[in-house]
């Protein structure tokens, strides 16, 4: 089968990811749901194999024949960049591509909330992006990584796996490293980063105890540090970091995460009401004094009630940034109650809502 055709289709069509499975047909993700492409027929081993063969280098094949996992990442003309996930399923492989916008969109075209405007030129500290797989977290990221860009002079040093978006040196020097090609792991590149004078380091996710440690440790010599998780709210990203430590440095963890912390971002994605795509609400959560205490004192599940109380400073919950978004008839209610984390909290700020 010809993949690259395919994902041509997939990018007319503004698919996210396109999936393919042996017995299935090529699948592509359109505004969050996944659809068979019209006309095709089941999947069989050797086609996806022939797939996995147009789109990967000698050593990436090499590297997947090894370990039976590949993550990794291709430039398609008139496409753009794709991030790429082999796995072996049943002895046959099995392929999911992630298709990335060839031009790094703004913080305004995403409509994301202006305030990461002014937490992408901190001067040091922690910011994590944090939220479901498919939820936006890397776009975010990068376009935070663009406004920096645009608009402070400062050596920027990511560390991604694979790089997904790549970003040209304008004001900023911007050094994108690759887990595989470049680096054998975060933790590792986070070891050696200090000696390459960065102003700012982008960390593709904090998945381990290593990584988590030496990010603490680099964020405490004055570095600015982006990185990203995957809990489904600000406060369960604070609990899931303070997890990756032992137990008995959990009250030293806890501490020194008070100190770094600048803001967490959760964000879902939310179908609009008019059908033409999909619009992140974001949950954002500052380290002020209220916030910093909590962490240290190991109270973390306090920590929706301050965000929920300061929202003059440019906090908000979840449910309210979705309540602001169907309010401007942005979502719809049923997305709104489907997405929510409390109905109740919802109906109250803004009565019942009729689901037809």
């Amino acid at each position: 089968m010809d993949i690259l055709s395919l994902l041509h289709l997939a990018k007319s069509k503004d698919a996210s990811d396109v999936h393919l499975v042996v017995s299935s047909p090529p699948l592509l993700r359109v505004r969050g749901t996944l659809e068979p492409v019209n006309g095709s027929t089941p999947l069989t081993a050797d086609e996806i194999s022939q797939a996995f063969l147009q789109i990967t280098t000698p050593r990436e094949r090499e590297d997947f024949h090894q370990h039976m996992e590949l993550d990794f990442g291709y430039t398609l003309r008139d496409v753009g960049r794709l991030r790429c996930n082999a796995a072996q399923q049943r002895g046959a492989i099995s392929l999911a591509v992630r298709l990335l916008p060839p031009v790094i969109p703004t913080i305004d075209e995403l409509e994301l909330p202006q305030i990461l405007k002014e937490l992408s030129l901190k001067p040091r500290g922690l910011v994590i992006i944090t939220g479901p797989t498919g939820s936006g977290k890397t776009t975010s990221q990068a376009a935070m990584i663009q406004h920096l860009n645009h608009n402070e002079s400062r050596h920027v040093v990511t560390i991604e796996d694979p790089i997904e978006y790549v970003h040209p040196s304008l004001k900023c020097a911007i050094t994108q490293r690759e887990l595989g090609s470049d680096t054998l792991s975060f933790s590792a590149a986070l070891k050696h980063v200090l000696r390459q004078d960065p102003d700012v380091i982008l960390v593709g996710e904090m998945r381990d105890l290593d990584t988590a440690a030496a990010v603490l440790t680099i964020a405490e010599t004055g570095h600015f540090i982006l990185s990203t998780g995957h809990a489904p709210s600000c406060a369960q990203a604070m609990e899931r970091v303070i997890d990756l430590f032992p137990p008995h440095e959990r009250h030293l963890a806890q501490a020194r995460l008070a100190s770094l912390l600048v803001a967490v971002l959760c964000q879902t994605l939310v179908p609009r009401a008019d059908g033409s795509g999909r619009v992140a609400a974001v949950e954002i959560m500052l380290g002020n004094p209220a916030v910093k205490n909590l962490i240290r004192e190991g109270k973390t599940y306090q920590l929706p009630n301050v965000i929920r109380t300061h929202r003059e400073i440019g906090m908000i919950s979840l449910d309210e940034a979705l309540v602001d978004l169907y309010l401007k008839q942005t979502i719809s209610g049923e997305s709104l109650l489907a997405v929510c984390n409390d109905r109740a909290e919802v109906e109250k700020l803004i009565g019942k809502i009729a689901v037809y």
